[in-house]
Formats: structure tokens, C-alpha cells, sequence
């Protein structure tokens, strides 16, 4: 395997200035009960309207920081403060918070109850910033995806599938529809698989002068139900929702605007025979609506206006993606001020960032090269500029960078040495030291490598940068325009000792050939005592599903943990990107469009292979896992490389995309219908007679996304074969098989260790 580089995190001893010798090992309960490794964050950050504030929320309340400084200026709402008690009975935890435009209001969301893996409901409460007051909006039920007009006197909310609107002076509710109904009807919101595979909850938008609500109506009544028994009861209940499969009937999607004062709709578009998919719509600043149109096979998109006018067209051969980005800006002032679209697309190949005239003319590509954009991270309208981030620092790595609307001024906006060096310091009996002579690989190029998100205030004077990379957990810094660091505002000083005091920060990167002579990026972590005289077992991590990447240059959270206590215990625990996934390019990802499963199970084994001919290697001992995709292709990796590999575990896998939803399989398989052979010959319960190795199956009972049914028959066809495997069901949990305490996870990890201990 070529060695790319090592990243090596590092840690102060107090006042040392070295790094500390391991002296602990992780247990399970470190990470999923203890909260031993879990990282501090800066949380709810939301830019004031001056751009010269933001604020943060924590549980005790909302404060206000100045981006200059980021000094706190004040407490602009605390939830339970002393004089509230003699008011009012203690408030409950708050969740999340919106500002009106004026910012003297604030709605505030509590008691969450999830429905999907994405969408709930909430009790929402209005605070009143002069008056210091709060006012529940509604006692007639848990609402969902409330949200303020623009004038910051109404909001609308979704409850039983219908939409509403409320006066806030009078807290008086007026139904916008009133045939909403369960598994029937839906108003405002989406289906669950708009949810699950469009990426969106929220089906309606106020219109930017607060007199127009534009939003989604679905009906469901066509789509089949798919029924789970929830177990707890003394006779278990049936769970019925809308799951339209490959192949199956979706719902009917129409978009609609509401004039509140008259309360008549009016229908803008629907669904048809040519246009199955009404995936986003939204506003313009000046008050015109627009919506995307996409066929069943997701090879055509349209952007029209309500009016039917036609602003943007794609085609592709596989499938085109929906846009990271789609916004509208407001370009110039005055008489010459004029809007424009940004949008992101790969029509050349590669993901990048587009300018559109609202008369559909292309104004300019503003990004260009063999790298992908990522996402827009800010738009400076003022100073004709935006801010992104992309993969073209290598496609493990995602830089934050500046450019022009034209495409000129580019610069990146990474962390230099300079800031590195005050990133790392920290005052210790009154000396301020720093690990800066102590850099490596990691931080001793002029632009630091990693991961880079951004969050900018209104206007981009200032952002908030939030940095990690594979041996480093998150850091927060502030910074202006330019990408000068003003302030550290959390480094995660503490856990950095602790990953030094547990001997972690030992994941590297590299890539293998294939026999068929692509180049494929992967990680390793090995023992921490590794000795290449000796060999090792092995377990390959994978997930491999369509545009994912998941060998990249940053912080890995709990499994990051998980894998160095296997390292710990003497494995080598390593994961690839095959062919299929993001960050590469549109032909590198597209390549195995109506074939998924072939490619990713060649070189999963392939990968296998490679690190069966390290000299450290016990090719003997080569173990595979993943979930959902990941236990899909771990299945079929265990089942077609039966020579390869001594042991699986499948935890959530589809078994047969035949039972998977839609949008999703349909749009990287084609029809069922059309492409049979895509759809069955990669199956895995077409080989469970060539089960040869060792072979854990995990799943729970009330996954509403992978279906318990694909492990059920994967149990039914081994079975059929005579072959010995293991089978553990979690009652009840979802595709995560996760509560809120950590025990599941911890009872997940602890069997899925002792399987990997036993077995390989």
C-alpha cells in the first residue's frame, strides 16, 4: 500500500510540553455511557441581524457574543432564572430557537417526540425579549415545524396533516386545509420517503411579505403500507405507514399557495406521468415562487417559476443529483439590482457552483477544476463573493475557501501555522505554553489539512469556523472576512490530553491498486504497540453506498474510539472507499449506476486482498463489517469472497433492493420492471448457499427504513442452505438501534466485540 501521510494528533502534559505515554484503556463504557471521549461544541450559533452579534443556546439559555471579540454582551433569554419561578412553573428544556426578523421574539421548541429519523413534533413557546416573558402558543396539541413569518407576527405550524397559521397577538389558530389524514392525506410536510431520500421535512414557506404561504399537499392513498409490530404490550401493536418500494405506486404531490387574508389556494404544479417528483420549491426575495421538477427516473430536472418559466434544465445518462445549493441572490442596488441563481451541479463532471439570470441564461460557472464543491458556506452579495468548501486539497480533505462571482480573487481560508500556533496553547500555573514545536505531518505544511465548516454572520463580515481532522477532535475559532483568526472560541484542550492518555491518535492514510488499475483511498489504525515482525487479524470497515465517502481527513466520533480499543487488543482495523463513492468526481461515482453491488463487492475483496499481502498481515484472519449499505456489502463481500474473508457482521442490511424504498434504489438501478438483472444478481440471498465463514446478522424489529423483512428472509434462505450463523433482533429499535441513555449502543458494541474476539 503508498503511504499518503500520517496524522498524529498531539497533548500537553501540564505545563510539559510533550506528549503523554498511553496509561489507560478505553472500555465500551467510555463511549457510549460514560461520555468519557464526547467533545465540547459551540451550539445553536445563529448571526444577528447587524452581523455584528451572534448568539448561542445552551441549556440554561440564549446568550449574546460579539463577532469582534467574541466576548458574551448579555443574556438575551434565560429559560428558568430565579424571578421566573415566582411567575410561573419551571420551564422544560428547551431544544431549538428562531428570532423574528425585528429580533424581539424568539420561538423556542421543546419535548421532542421523533416520528421518523428526521421529523417530530414539539411544544413551541414565544418569548417576549422586552418583557422577559414566556407564552406557550398551544395547548391543543404538539405541532410540527412551526415557524415565523417574515414580519415576525404570524406562524405557521403542521398538526394531523394539516397546515395552519396563528395570529401571535391573538394566539388564534385558522386551518389552512382540514382533510389532512394519517397514512392518507398530508399537508405541509412530506412522505416518509421525501423525508428519507429528498432530504426534506418542511413543505410549505411563508412568502417574503408574510401574506403568502406556499406549500406541499400529498397523497398517500395509492402508496402501500408497510406494518411493523412494536412488542410491549400484552397484545403488540401494528404500526402502518406509506413505504412506496422499487418499482411501487408514490404519493400524488401537488404544490399550492394560500393568500391568508382570502384563504383561497391556488394549485401551481403537480406530479404527472412525466414529472413524478416535486423535490424542492422555495421563494425568491422578491416574492416569485419557484419549484423543481424530476422525472421517475431522476435523469431530468426542470426549475420553473409559478408562472411555468423555465430558469434551469439537467439531463444525465445515470441520474442528476439534487443541488447542495439552489438559493437565490440579489445582485447590484437600486435600479440596477437584479436576482440571480446560484446552484450547484456536476454537469461537467465534477460538482461545481453556477450563476444563473432569472431569464435562464447561464451568467457564469463560478468554480471549475477536477475537485468538488462541497457546499456554499456564505454569499457576500455586497462584495460580489462567495464562500465554499471542496475536496480540491485531495478528496479526503475539505477546505473552506473565498472567491469571486466571477470567478476570480480565489483564496483559501484554512488555518495557517500562525494559527495553529494559537490554536494549541493553553495557560497553565500562569505560563502560557504551546505544543507548536511539537507539530507533524498534520500541521506542518503552510495550509492546514482537514475538515473545515463555516458558519457566517449576516452579511460575511465574520465566521465561525469549526475545524477536525482524523486524529483531532472538532475546534471552534472565530474569524473575519479575510479568514484572520480573532478568537479560539473551543480547542477541546481537555480531550486532546485525554487521547494522548489513552493512546489513540493512530489513524493514517494510504491507497492500494486494484488488478483492474483504479487507485483507491483507505485508512488504517493499528495496535499501538504494532510490531511488523509480527501479524495481525485484521477487521475492514465498509460502506460503499452511491456518493458516500467515509475515508476522510476528519474527527471519527465513537466508532473512532471503538476501532482503537480493537487496535488495543491487537487488531488492525482499517476501511476503503471502492468505486461508487463521493468526493471524485461524477464518473467516478456514477460508474456503477444500474449494476450497485458489483463493483463495491470486487473491491471490498479486493481490498481484502491488499491487506492480506502486507507481511503483517494474517491473510488467514480478514474480517468485514458495515450497516445498512455497509452490512449489505459486508454480506455479499463475506458470501462471494468466501475464500477471502473469515467473518461478517450485517448490522440493518438490505438483503434485496427490490425491498428497499424508490427514489432511492430507483434512482441509481432504473426500474425494477426495466432492469431486473441489476436488482437481482447482486442480492446476497442469491449466495447464501456460499456462506463458508463466520457470519453475525443485526437488526431491529421497528427499522422503518431497511425493513427487518430483508434480514428475515436472509435468516429464511441460510437456513434453507444448512448453514450456522448468529442473529440478534432488537426489539422495537430503528435503523440507529439507539436510546438516549447509551445502553443499546453498548449492548450493540459489546456483542459485535465478543463476536470479532471469538471469531477472527
Amino acid at each position: 500500500m503508498k503511504k499518503l501521510f500520517v496524522y498524529m494528533a498531539f497533548a500537553l502534559l501540564a505545563g510539559a510540553g510533550v506528549a503523554s505515554a498511553q496509561t489507560q484503556n478505553i472500555t465500551l463504557e467510555d463511549i457510549w455511557t460514560k461520555g468519557t471521549f464526547r467533545p465540547k461544541g459551540v451550539y445553536g450559533i445563529r448571526s444577528m441581524a447587524d452581523g455584528e452579534h451572534y448568539c448561542t443556546m445552551s441549556r440554561t439559555g440564549i446568550a449574546k457574543y460579539s463577532y469582534a471579540t467574541g466576548e458574551k454582551v448579555e443574556d438575551v433569554c434565560l429559560f428558568n432564572a430565579p424571578d421566573l419561578h415566582k411567575k410561573a412553573k419551571p420551564l422544560p428544556p428547551m431544544e431549538g430557537y428562531e428570532f423574528s426578523k425585528d429580533e424581539q421574539k424568539i420561538l423556542l421548541s421543546s419535548g421532542f417526540e421523533p416520528i421518523y429519523r428526521h421529523s417530530g413534533v414539539s411544544d413551541y413557546y414565544l418569548y417576549d425579549v422586552k418583557a422577559k416573558s414566556f407564552t406557550k402558543l398551544s395547548n391543543n396539541g404538539k405541532q410540527r415545524l412551526t415557524t415565523l413569518s417574515p414580519d415576525g407576527t404570524k406562524v405557521a405550524f403542521v398538526r394531523d396533516n394539516n397546515l395552519y397559521w396563528m395570529d401571535l397577538a391573538t394566539l388564534e389558530e385558522h386551518a389552512i386545509t382540514t382533510d389532512g389524514k394519517l397514512n392518507s392525506i398530508i399537508y405541509g410536510t412530506t412522505d416518509w420517503v421525501y423525508e428519507e431520500e429528498f432530504a426534506i421535512t418542511k413543505g410549505f414557506q411563508w412568502s417574503p411579505d408574510s401574506k403568502k404561504i406556499a406549500y406541499m399537499r400529498f397523497d398517500e392513498s395509492r402508496v402501500k403500507e408497510y406494518n411493523m409490530q412494536m412488542w410491549g404490550a400484552l397484545y403488540p401493536e401494528d404500526y402502518k405507514y406509506k413505504y412506496p418500494k422499487a418499482g411501487e405506486d408514490n404519493s400524488e404531490v401537488s404544490l399550492w399557495v394560500c393568500d391568508i387574508d382570502n384563504a383561497k389556494p391556488s394549485r401551481i404544479a403537480s406530479t404527472d406521468k412525466t414529472w413524478e417528483y416535486i423535490p424542492r420549491f422555495q421563494w425568491t426575495p422578491d416574492g416569485t415562487l419557484t419549484y423543481m421538477l424530476m422525472n421517475r427516473l431522476q435523469n431530468h430536472m426542470q426549475i420553473l417559476t409559478g408562472e411555468g418559466k423555465m430558469l434551469y434544465e439537467e439531463q444525465d445518462k445515470a441520474y442528476v443529483e439534487v443541488p447542495d445549493t439552489w438559493q437565490f441572490i440579489t445582485v447590484g442596488k437600486g435600479k440596477k439590482a437584479q436576482e440571480q441563481m446560484l446552484i450547484t451541479s456536476e454537469r461537467d463532471g465534477y460538482r461545481h457552483i453556477y450563476l444563473y439570470d432569472m431569464q435562464g441564461n447561464m451568467v457564469k460557472q463560478i468554480t471549475a477544476g477536477e475537485w468538488e464543491v462541497c457546499e456554499v458556506a456564505g454569499v457576500d452579495v455586497k462584495n460580489n463573493r462567495l464562500y465554499y468548501t471542496s475536496r480540491e486539497d485531495g478528496a479526503i480533505n475539505k477546505s473552506l475557501y473565498m472567491i469571486g462571482l466571477d470567478g476570480k480573487g480565489k483564496k483559501c481560508l484554512n488555518y495557517t501555522q500562525k494559527d495553529v500556533a494559537n490554536l494549541y496553547m493553553k495557560q497553565e500555573d500562569g505560563h502560557m505554553v504551546t505544543t507548536s514545536q511539537l507539530m507533524n505531518s498534520a500541521f506542518s505544511q503552510p495550509v492546514i489539512l482537514g475538515t473545515y465548516n463555516a458558519t457566517f454572520s449576516n452579511g460575511c463580515k465574520y465566521y465561525i469556523c469549526t475545524y477536525s481532522n482524523a486524529n483531532f477532535p472538532p475546534v471552534y475559532t472565530l474569524h473575519n472576512a479575510q479568514g484572520k483568526m480573532l478568537k479560539v472560541l473551543e480547542q477541546n484542550f481537555d480531550l486532546q490530553q485525554k487521547m494522548a492518555d489513552f493512546g489513540t491518535c493512530r489513524k493514517t492514510f494510504s491507497t492500494f491498486t486494484t488488478s483492474r488499475g483504479t487507485e483507491l483511498n483507505c485508512y488504517t489504525i493499528l495496535p499501538p504497540d504494532f510490531d511488523e515482525d509480527k501479524q495481525y487479524p485484521v477487521l475492514i470497515y465498509v460502506y460503499g453506498g452511491p456518493g458516500n465517502q467515509q475515508v476522510t481527513n476528519s474527527y471519527g466520533y465513537s466508532d473512532y474510539y471503538w476501532y482503537h480499543m480493537l487496535a488495543e487488543k491487537g487488531y488492525v482495523v482499517a476501511c476503503f472507499d471502492g468505486r461508487g463513492t463521493g468526493g471524485r468526481g461524477a464518473a467516478f461515482k456514477k460508474q456503477t449506476y444500474g449494476d450497485m453491488g458489483h463493483m463495491e463487492c470486487e473491491d471490498a475483496i479486493e481490498a481484502a486482498k491488499a491487506f492480506g499481502k502486507e507481511s503483517w498481515i494474517d491473510a488467514r484472519r480478514i474480517g468485514i463489517w458495515g450497516w445498512s449499505f455497509g452490512g449489505y456489502l459486508s454480506t455479499l463481500s463475506l458470501l462471494k469472497g468466501n475464500d477471502v474473508f473469515k467473518m461478517a457482521i450485517a448490522v440493518a442490511p438490505v438483503m434485496n433492493w427490490r425491498y428497499y424504498d424508490n427514489i432511492y434504489t430507483e434512482r441509481y438501478l432504473g426500474l425494477p420492471q426495466d432492469n431486473a438483472k441489476g436488482y437481482d444478481e447482486n442480492s446476497p440471498l442469491n449466495f447464501a448457499q456460499q456462506l463458508k465463514g463466520n457470519y453475525l446478522l443485526i437488526h431491529g424489529t421497528g427499522d422503518d427504513n431497511v425493513h427487518f423483512q430483508n434480514s428475515a428472509e436472509m435468516v429464511e434462505k441460510l437456513e434453507e442452505a444448512g448453514k450456522q450463523f448468529e442473529f440478534r433482533i432488537y426489539p422495537n429499535k430503528n435503523h440507529s438501534i439507539y436510546d438516549n441513555t447509551g445502553k443499546t449502543r453498548l449492548n450493540l458494541y459489546q456483542l459485535m466485540t465478543d463476536f470479532i474476539e471469538r471469531k477472527l
